[in-house]
């Protein structure tokens, strides 16, 4: 763990792999929910950070954050989302031959996995989602697709994602769903949010 400043009123944890950076959002969660945390304005997770923004004293906390007792996430910590998901995106010919496996083994794979969501961002709602094996990663498209539906559910490394909306992207699509990834009168609004774990579920054409 290395703790840096940032400004005046924040701080930004670098870590090593995205289980730690979920195993650290978790327990200042759970520290924040306590009240034995700082006030904070914003936690903000992503690949390999954490930021905290909107300290009053950051320099306390980043003396205190390298002794923390982090423990690792149960895996079945977190609220559970199905996705009801049509396997039939535009990409699953090419993801199945980068896998080297039939076609209809590219759902059975990606729906075997429960995954997590590690961090937000590209687009109100959009998740990263964490848990597909290394030898499943896919390379992005050499050149975007101009628009994706909404609803598509696509991969990119070791990533899964699905477009909260139609928008420009380089994601290899495998399938769709009807979900609502982000609604402005829901609470949240996203209903991906890190930490959350997620299975995609086939459905029927």
């Amino acid at each position: 763990m290395k703790v840096l400043r940032v400004g005046t009123n924040a701080l930004l944890v670098e870590l090593d792999s995205d289980g730690e950076v979920q195993a650290l959002h978790a327990e200042i969660t759970r520290r924040r929910a306590a009240g034995s945390l700082p006030p904070v304005g914003e936690v903000v997770p992503a690949a390999r950070t954490v930021l905290l923004d909107g300290l009053d004293d950051p320099g306390d906390l980043a003396r205190e954050l390298p002794s923390w007792d982090v423990p690792e996430q149960p895996a079945d910590a977190g609220d559970l989302i199905e996705v009801p998901t049509r396997y039939d995106g535009a990409d699953l010919a090419d993801v199945a031959a980068h896998w080297e496996v039939p076609v209809d083994e590219v759902a059975r794979i990606h729906a075997s996995v429960e995954f997590r969501v590690a961090f937000c961002g590209f687009a109100p709602g959009f998740g990263y989602l964490t848990g597909l094996d290394e030898r499943y990663a896919m390379p992005r498209l050499a050149t975007p697709r101009s628009a994706v539906p909404a609803g598509s559910v696509g991969l990119a490394g070791r990533y899964t994602g699905v477009y909260p909306r139609s928008s420009p992207g380089g994601w290899r699509l495998i399938g769709r769903t009807d979900l609502v990834l982000w609604d402005p009168e829901r609470e949240p609004a996203a209903l991906f949010t890190p930490g959350t774990r997620v299975r995609f579920v086939p459905v029927d054409q």
